[in-house]
């Protein structure tokens, strides 16, 4: 991981967003967390370490926090003892291809909850849960026949 003072500081990170929404999970393992992203997802990481990762996938980024970062926070309290963290949630990742995505998953031992196929909404897509259960939908245009 990298040393906790080669990213930026934390108040100019937040001064550094801009209008939009932002992501941030929570996870016991960030570690594994940083490696989902990079290994399977195919993201870029920004910054790394035990506790924090800031993740960028095209203008996309998004952050991990480990539990103990979140002392204090009242979030905190809705995650622990959840086996299964992103109950409900799709993290969507538009651009990142299924096929390859749902190829690395399997060959890194990650769930596969549905493979790579094309849906009547106009995209190839496949879901993939995380070490803390969330489902990631990397996803492609289906072109024009």
């Amino acid at each position: 991981m990298a040393e906790k003072d080669s990213f930026m500081p934390a108040p100019e990170l937040g001064r550094s967003f801009r209008p939009g929404l932002g992501v941030n999970l929570l996870m016991r393992d960030v570690n594994e967390g940083v490696r989902f992203a990079r290994d399977v997802l195919g993201a870029t990481i920004l910054h790394a370490d035990d506790d924090f990762a800031a993740i960028r996938f095209g203008d996309s980024v998004w952050m991990l926090h480990h539990d103990r970062t979140y002392r204090g926070n009242a979030v905190l309290g809705l995650v622990q003892g959840m086996e299964g963290r992103g109950a409900g949630i799709e993290l969507r990742l538009y651009g990142c291809p299924p096929d390859e995505a749902e190829a690395r998953a399997r060959a890194g031992g990650w769930t596969v909850l549905a493979g790579a196929i094309d849906k009547p909404h106009g995209l190839r897509e496949c879901v993939i849960l995380d070490h803390e259960g969330y489902a990631w939908v990397p996803g492609i245009g289906i072109p024009d026949k």
